[in-house]
């Protein structure tokens, strides 16, 4: 059994998955492109391209994200350059925090 069976998913997370591959599918038959011709342009299976479509939240955010691109489905309001620009804003303000998480320790009260 794979990881991902034995892992709950959220609903939300679920319908999400389903949305976006839906999304995709319909740029696709709108655009006349079959899943053989996409899944050659997105360097991706065939079958993976239908699972994709059909919202399987087992396949990499790479393939579903090449997926999108290739018929054109913006996943971000922002065009490649903004993106780019954000990028590097979230990198410049990631530097600052820090490294790791770590929960606040308890102080041991000893003091009889």
């Amino acid at each position: 059994m794979s990881k991902l069976a034995s892992r709950p998913l959220s609903r939300y997370s679920l319908d999400a998955a389903l949305l976006l591959g839906q999304q995709i599918r319909r740029m696709r038959i709108e655009r006349t492109i079959t899943t053989a011709q996409m899944a050659e342009r997105a360097g991706l299976s065939r079958s993976l391209v239908q699972r994709i479509e059909k919202g399987d939240p087992s396949c990499s955010i790479g393939a579903v994200f090449e997926a999108a691109a290739v018929v054109g489905l913006r996943l971000f309001d922002a065009d490649q350059p903004e993106m780019t620009s954000l990028n590097q804003r979230y990198a410049d303000t990631l530097i600052l925090l820090p490294k790791k998480v770590r929960t606040p320790r308890i102080e041991t009260k000893d003091d009889f």
